[in-house]
């Protein structure tokens, strides 16, 4: 994995601008600790920083390669999964590899076959490519965002990059805000509507889609999205396509050349990645799997079962690392530094995040790369496979909102009326909605969906209809969210960490199983849990699905409600215009005495990590100078 910058101008020479391009590289370090490079001419620029996963010399970049009198200069940010298919069928066709990099393959594979080519990638990336003949940038990106990219458009110019604060260290472009920006900070955040990028004048290359910019302009297509297919296979025939799937999947992942493990929660997706993992290496002969888990310090004294942590995952840790025979690492943290982190986590994902739970895999992520370069993880699979709990619930089946976001006046009720009225939250967040709900790709013969009446929705085709919904929804809206976070914590500390649920080919077939099929004796996944069968001893397969841990320590709520106090009593903080401040303080007395379990955005966000949201919120403000419009 890498960081990427690119530049095309028409109105100046590029040449002159190098001081500009280094700066912007330079912020992506951590993304690429390893190597540095760049390419100028008076058109085009480009600026990269590697993190060395496969082929060290052969895979340098920028990398050039000349076709008759076009060269091609590319700059690549992620993972191919099918490098050899795509070097078989290139060497088919006469083309010589000076390495066995799949950076070479993708820049080759656009030589050969142009902007179609992202069509026969498999894998997770960001990349750009210049064309010096033509005079023509071609940008792409994975099919399901893995891997981030923004960029921003001015007059005769576009500037591109792997993360926002690389963007703002061009002079052209400022930190300014403007409605839709604070919007997306106070009432959708810690998530993203897809394609738009916060700051004034930035957006984001959404999934699944290509850029190509010329003097004649700009143009953005999408090359990939979820298409409808009747399913027809029985269900030992689904049963067997998942898992062929899935294990053809992992094993493609482990390719490295460096050292590799998995993140370990004893939950059922990321034992099934370790188990496959621990025999491939093993059959390998490379010893046993490192794996890896976080906890945090005198959390069993305070963990309280509910609906959404149903237990502790321990145990399950320990019973998986033994039965295939890993070499395990718990790395457990308190919470002093996991409310320090909140700052390091804010600016790895350039916006307010996840709280906690971006902070706590920042230092998960410091510690495994400590012994690792590349991880596999568990996640995507239960938006893959309907694992969350609003695909079962009425309330959420039923709602007129995003599901993980049931509970949205939990969060309003601490900001300022004056932000509010400028808001119209509920019309914005509807409106976001139904734009998502207009995406959705109808099955023939489905009709709309009545939310309002929990009783079309029982034993009905529209409930069919509505589970399709919560999918898409969740697929497109609430997984780019883990994503991202997965992608920032970790490669701000120069740990690439890959995603084998999120593999094109098991998102696409499972997209069009029927409900009945995927929920499989009224169990969350329980397909998956079938496909899985032998892969995991029968207790794993069939335990509660448990989400990503967060703390439970009654001292991270004292401590970010200490801070938070601190910051609301300091007139100068950039926050304060936001937020209702009599509301916050009652809050914040009676936070001791309200109950989990009603959280405001997905599963783990609810009072403390509201609390520590906010403070993300001014950090986030303050540090980056924000201006607003």
């Amino acid at each position: 994995m890498c960081g990427i910058v690119g530049l095309v101008s028409w109105e100046h020479d590029l040449t002159l601008q190098k001081e500009v391009l280094v700066q912007m590289t330079q912020t992506l370090i951590p993304r690429g600790p390893d190597a540095e490079g760049y390419w100028i001419s008076p058109r085009a620029a480009f600026g990269h920083r590697r993190l060395v996963v496969v082929d060290p010399q052969g895979g340098c970049q920028p990398m050039i390669r000349q076709r008759s009198e076009h060269t091609f200069t590319l700059i690549y940010n992620g993972e191919l999964y099918n490098t050899s298919e795509i070097r078989q069928a290139l060497m088919s066709r006469g083309y010589h590899f000076e390495g066995h990099s799949d950076t070479e393959a993708v820049l080759l594979s656009y030589l050969e076959w142009g902007p179609s080519c992202v069509e026969r990638l498999n894998g997770i990336f960001a990349f750009g490519i210049w064309d010096s003949q033509e005079q023509q940038l071609f940008v792409a990106r994975d099919r399901l965002g893995v891997k981030p990219l923004f960029y921003s458009q001015r007059s005769g110019l576009i500037i591109f990059a792997s993360e926002l604060k690389a963007l703002l260290q061009h002079p052209d472009i400022s930190p300014i805000i403007g409605k839709e920006g604070l919007a997306e900070v106070f009432l959708v955040g810690p998530a993203r509507t897809p394609g738009v990028g916060v700051y004034e004048g930035i957006s984001e290359l959404k999934p699944g889609h290509i850029l190509l910019y010329s003097a004649n302009g700009l143009q953005i297509r999408r090359y990939w999205a979820l298409s409808n297919d009747i399913h027809k296979d029985d269900l030992e025939t689904t049963t067997a396509k998942i898992r062929d799937l899935f294990l053809d999947t992992v094993k493609r992942q482990l390719v490295s050349d460096v050292p590799i493990g998995t993140l370990l929660s004893g939950g059922l997706d990321s034992s099934a990645i370790t188990a496959i993992a621990a025999q491939s290496l093993a059959q390998d002969g490379k010893g046993s799997l490192p794996t890896f888990s976080v906890d945090y310090i005198d959390n069993d004294k305070f963990f309280h079962a509910n609906d959404f942590q149903p237990g502790a995952d321990g145990p399950w840790i320990e019973r998986v690392s033994q039965t295939f025979g890993t070499q395990h690492t718990n790395i457990p943290f308190d919470t002093p530094e996991l409310v320090e982190t909140l700052k390091a986590a804010t600016l790895a994902r350039d916006l307010p995040g996840m709280a906690d739970v971006d902070a706590s895999l920042l230092l998960f992520s410091r510690e495994i790369k400590k012994k690792i370069t590349v991880g596999l993880s568990g996640e995507c699979a239960d938006e893959v496979f309907g694992g969350y709990p609003w695909f079962h619930r009425p309330e959420a089946l039923n709602a007129q909102t995003f599901p993980w976001a049931l509970h949205v006046e939990n969060r309003l009720q601490v900001l300022s009326p004056e932000l509010l009225e400028q808001l119209q939250p509920h019309d914005y967040l509807s409106r976001r909605y139904e734009e998502a709900l207009a995406e959705i790709p109808k099955l023939p013969g489905t009709s709309s969906v009545n939310h309002q009446d929990s009783r079309t929705l029982q034993g009905n085709p529209q409930r069919e209809a509505r589970i399709r919904e919560i999918t898409y929804l969740t697929l497109t809206r609430f997984m780019p969210t883990l994503l991202d976070r997965k992608d920032r914590m970790t490669m701000a500390t120069g740990l690439e960490v890959r995603v084998p649920f999120c593999d094109h080919r098991l998102v696409e077939y499972a997209w069009n199983i029927p409900w009945e099929m995927k929920a499989l004796e009224g169990r969350e996944k329980g397909l998956l849990r079938r496909a899985l069968s032998g892969i995991l001893p029968d207790d794993v397969l069939w335990r509660r699905k448990s989400p990503y841990p967060k703390t439970h320590h009654p001292s991270y709520l004292i401590a970010v409600r200490t801070w938070l106090s601190e910051i609301i009593e300091d007139k100068t903080s950039p926050i304060l215009p936001f937020v209702n401040l009599p509301a916050l303080r009652d809050l914040m007395k009676l936070s001791d005495t309200i109950p989990s379990g009603r959280p405001w955005f997905g599963q783990l966000m609810d009072i403390p990590q509201l609390f520590a949201y906010l403070i993300q919120v001014n950090y986030w403000l303050l540090e980056n100078k924000i201006r607003f419009c």
